[in-house]
């Protein structure tokens, strides 16, 4: 019977909000893995709520210089959060955080960096965890179900 709820809970099918909510709850963690789901749905709820974050700026001038008030701090809010669940995605197709410096590389770097976001990840165990989308059952391995 336990074995049955771990099996359900991973492949428990998340509401969108879910996906953007977990990245949240793991902003710490940056030795594990992510599925592109996860990292693709923070990225969208990023890019919505920094949207309307800076209609409202517009809305209310709320603006200090060239920034928007409320849009800029949400963005050093999830600066962290950002950052961790890139690193874990880019863990999931088996290479280390240190490939997101390829942003810093103009055009081949920001077009490698994009392929790696969007390639599926490692299937099975790699050196920085499990595979998200299947928990590692060691039976597998030898053959037995």
């Amino acid at each position: 019977m336990e074995e049955n709820l771990l099996h359900l809970s991973f492949n428990k099918e998340y509401m969108p909000m879910e996906w953007f909510t977990m990245a949240l709850h793991k902003y710490l963690d940056f030795s594990s893995r992510s599925r592109r789901k996860e990292f693709w749905m923070f990225y969208l709820f990023y890019s919505i709520f920094s949207a309307l974050l800076g209609v409202i700026d517009n809305l209310f001038d709320l603006f200090s210089g060239n920034f928007g008030f409320l849009s800029t701090i949400f963005s050093v809010l999830m600066f962290i959060p950002y950052l961790a669940v890139s690193i874990r995605r880019l863990h999931d197709v088996n290479k280390s955080g240190w490939f997101l410096l390829l942003i810093l590389v103009p055009i081949i770097g920001w077009i490698w960096l994009f392929i790696l976001l969007i390639t599926e990840g490692y299937q099975g165990p790699n050196e920085y965890g499990d595979d998200p989308k299947k928990p590692y059952n060691e039976l597998d391995d030898i053959g037995i179900s």
